[in-house]
């Protein structure tokens, strides 16, 4: 059944967003409460409000919960693209394609890595929340190359940790609109939720720390392919720094990337892929590295911007 709730504003949540705020409260993901917030499942003092309205103190806020045994669902599934590049006790390390999620999410009814992992008949950690459980990071569904996995509950544990603690080796490449100036440098900035904009990213005052490193591997005349390295890990990152720089990722039309070039690649996602990771593995300590190839259609637009 679903689950009713009313729940006073507390103080310390004064001026909050209510997305933010009852992601908070409950102890769920920002992207949940929003598909609550959107179904129109979320009252103030008897009104209906939307993510970006702020909370006030000593008002009564009015939400239903949908039934747990209803929401997000890992469905087994065959994924066409999808490739394991390593696998064993402790970890699964796949190639993953353009269009597909890390794991289920509220209003994501396309194939995810949970869902390609469960049709191999590969069995992850129980640990997460359950339609995220063994996911130690995540690639945006327009982002491709390699991601890896926990399968026991210690690996799932151990890899957390190194994420946190900044000791993973994460290896992108992506081709930035124009020329860097300078060719290769660091990018430090810390990005926020768009002002304007929900389900964007920016950088912006009093928002989370966050750390590009790139270096040039190839020029063309209307775009360079970079190499980055991560020192963080936001959501959006490499799009939002290199955006703000005025260098756009080439099809990343989110984030201002010029249509007329995309189009002539062409492309329908931004030129951006998880090229290497490297950890020690949790059950030895020896560094492992992995290495994804480019797919498809980000060869046939590199080889595009080679021949003008």
């Amino acid at each position: 059944m679903p689950d009713y709730r009313r729940l006073p504003v507390p103080e310390g949540l004064a001026g909050m967003r209510v997305d933010a705020g009852l992601a908070r409260m409950l102890g769920m993901s920002r992207t949940a409460v929003a598909a609550v917030v959107d179904a129109g499942d979320v009252q103030i003092d008897g009104e209906v409000v939307g993510r970006s309205t702020r909370l006030v103190p000593d008002t009564w806020l009015e939400l239903t919960l949908p039934d747990p045994e209803h929401g997000p669902q890992v469905i087994p599934q065959e994924v066409p693209g999808f490739s394991i590049l390593h696998n064993d006790d402790d970890i699964v390390v796949v190639d993953k394609p353009v269009g597909v999620a890390a794991h289920p999410s509220p209003g994501w009814t396309g194939p995810t890595v949970l869902g390609a992992l469960a049709g191999l008949g590969i069995s992850v950690a129980t640990s997460g929340a359950a339609e995220r459980q063994g996911i130690v990071h995540r690639l945006d569904v327009g982002t491709t190359g390699v991601m890896v996995v926990a399968k026991s509950e210690r690996a799932y544990s151990v890899i957390k940790d190194y994420f946190r603690d900044r000791t993973v080796e994460k290896v992108y490449h992506a081709i930035i609109q124009g020329l860097p100036d300078p060719t290769s440098g660091t990018i430090d900035a810390p990005i926020g939720r768009h002002p304007k904009a929900d389900y964007k990213f920016a950088v912006v005052t009093g928002g989370r720390d966050s750390v590009t490193h790139y270096e040039t591997l190839e020029a063309f005349r209307s775009a360079t392919l970079v190499e980055v390295h991560l020192e963080t890990g936001r959501t959006h990152q490499i799009r939002v720094h290199f955006a703000a720089m005025h260098h756009p990722l080439v099809g990343d039309l989110t984030y201002g990337a010029d249509p007329v070039l995309a189009k002539a690649l062409p492309l329908t996602r931004q030129w951006l892929h998880a090229r290497e990771l490297a950890f020690a593995h949790p059950a030895d300590g020896q560094e492992v590295r992995f290495t994804s190839p480019y797919p498809a259609d980000l060869v046939d637009a590199l080889e595009k911007l080679r021949a003008t």
